[in-house]
């Protein structure tokens, strides 16, 4: 008898958990709202009850962060995730709108082929089963090798607990034999409808590149601006319990601190009473020496790792109390890790004049990587939070939260995912926090409501005031235009949104009313009006 290679056997292996899906998934699909919702409570309930004994497989075998904090991820990602779901409506007939007579109808997608991160290998196949069940499909796992074992037992749970609730068999599964040919088998089969990927940067561009549709998370490189006008404690205190949160491995946790020269040393002093260390020009060489590999890539030996370990590592003491170790930095490129992703509970911390200058480093640090992803800011100023939203190029823009938890969605009110989307500007399919409308069609239904006959009908002429050619009144007389109103609104509106007096976005703003207003008079207006109304009436 012939024995296949290993290769061979993970391609076979791969060929028959798509057959099986796909027939699970053509039964899943007749299932109702109902049905569905109870398999996925029930998968949910089952994966929260092997949160702590999953959290420290995955410590143990990977090496990564902490157990007691992947507890926590376990549990957001089964009891959190389906508490937000449970209420979407995903199949059958998902909206009805009786007065425009259009209807919406949930169409899933078939089969979805998951990728699955090391950093966070049980947590991950809990989210993407119950999101991918949701919109009505059958989902496939490839492990991470490294996490081989807490994910096939993550894998064996969510398997059997659908089982249990009423699935067909095979509509959950994932690979044993964990061949590189194997994920290519199923991110390149016909009968795979989508990839959701997450995972390393050459995986996810392998998936891109397969033909075959994917959404993926990307790489964060998110920095966190405290503005002068923060509560610098709460804001510390933020950004060290999200940079060591199961030590760092949330991709969207917070990479660079930026700070405002006038508040520096007040922020300064606040590092150092909660746990920071300020590291000096030689040890932090000797640390970004480890920080990434020769090919520029993230060295996995420093992942998830303790700041004491990091700094024992690199060849230097710090006091036992240390959490998060930072380094002064003035330059952004691709050679300086301090620049970049940093999956552990390590900070660059750049010192700016100015919110503007603040802006413009911002910026340089997404664009050397971390597009589309996230970034934080601490402050109490709206006007900051509109500037900043409106032209910084992230999906996520975090306020006043840790950024590792608000940007997956616990700390805030964002959807609650573990896949997190960095849209076009990040190489990217998708924008959003994926949940299960991320994961089906919708097929449109539109009763016709006009004729062509109604189409060919003139449009009623679009009515015009009458106006004579000369008026009594004058436009200024007009309650609307009244002189205190129109001087003083920019200033009054934007006072409450001043912290501490600041004014550095109203300037601008009067500056260039009052000067539109030095060219407008009564008689110019007027003599406007006279015009345009006079050619109308031709």
């Amino acid at each position: 008898m012939t024995t296949l290679d290993p290769d061979l056997q993970s391609i076979q292996q791969a060929r028959t958990l798509i057959k099986n899906a796909k027939q699970a998934q053509l039964l899943f699909a007749k299932y109702s709202q109902e049905k569905i919702d109870g398999i996925i409570k029930h998968i949910a309930s089952e994966a929260a009850r092997h949160a702590e004994e999953l959290a420290k497989m995955a410590h143990e075998e990977t090496g990564f962060g902490n157990w007691q904090d992947k507890v926590l991820k376990n549990i957001f990602a089964s009891e959190k995730v389906f508490e937000h779901i449970k209420d979407l409506k995903t199949v059958g007939i998902i909206r009805d709108d009786q007065q425009n007579k259009v209807m919406d109808v949930g169409v899933p997608l078939g089969v979805i082929t998951a990728l699955v991160p090391s950093t966070n290998p049980t947590s991950t196949i809990f989210y993407k089963t119950l999101i991918a069940l949701k919109a009505g499909n059958a989902i496939i796992f490839s492990p991470h090798p490294n996490a081989r074992q807490c994910s096939q037992r993550a894998i064996e749970i969510v398997k059997q607990a659908a089982l249990q609730a009423g699935a067909p068999a095979g509509i959950v599964d994932g690979l044993t034999q964990l061949t590189l040919e194997a994920t290519k088998a199923l991110m390149h089969s016909k009968d795979v409808a989508l990839i959701l990927a997450t995972g390393g940067e050459g995986m996810v561009r392998a998936a891109y590149s397969s033909g075959t549709p994917t959404i993926s998370g990307g790489p964060g490189n998110g920095p966190a601006f405290i503005e002068r006008s923060a509560n610098i404690q709460q804001a510390v205190k933020d950004i060290i319990t999200s940079k060591t949160f199961d030590n760092g491995v949330i991709c969207a946790s917070e990479q660079s601190i930026i700070v405002e020269k006038c508040i520096y040393q007040d922020v300064h002093r606040e590092l150092l009473t909660q746990g920071c260390y300020f590291m000096n020009d030689d040890e932090s060489a000797r640390l970004a020496n480890i920080l990434l590999r020769p090919n520029g890539m993230i060295n996995p030996e420093v992942v998830g790792k303790t700041a004491i370990y990091l700094s024992e590592r690199a060849g230097f003491c710090v006091p036992a109390t240390t959490r998060v170790l930072i380094s002064l930095q003035n330059s952004v490129s691709r050679k300086n890790p301090y620049a970049r992703e940093k999956l552990c509970p390590v900070l660059g911390l750049y010192i700016e004049e100015d919110w503007m200058s603040a802006c413009d480093r911002v910026v340089e640090l997404l664009t050397n990587e971390g597009l589309g992803h996230t970034l934080v800011i601490h402050t109490q100023n709206q006007q900051v939070i509109r500037e900043f939203a409106l032209q910084k190029p992230v999906h996520r823009i975090l306020i006043n939260t840790p950024a590792a938890l608000g940007g997956i969605g616990a700390t805030t009110n964002l959807i609650p995912a573990l896949t997190l989307g960095c849209g076009a500007v990040g190489g990217g399919s998708s924008s959003d926090n994926v949940g299960p409308m991320n994961l089906l069609n919708v097929r449109k239904v539109g009763y016709g409501v006009r004729s062509i006959e109604d189409l060919r009908q003139p449009q009623p002429a679009a009515q015009t005031c009458c106006a004579p050619t000369s008026h009594s009144t004058s436009i200024f007389d007009d309650n609307r235009f009244a002189a205190p109103t129109a001087a003083v609104a920019p200033q009054a509106a934007s006072a409450p949104l001043y912290a501490q007096g600041d004014d550095r976005f109203g300037a601008v703003t009067r500056a260039v009313v009052n000067a539109a207003a030095n060219d407008i008079t009564e008689e110019n207006v007027e003599r406007i009006i006279t015009e345009v109304l006079g050619r109308l009436s031709r």
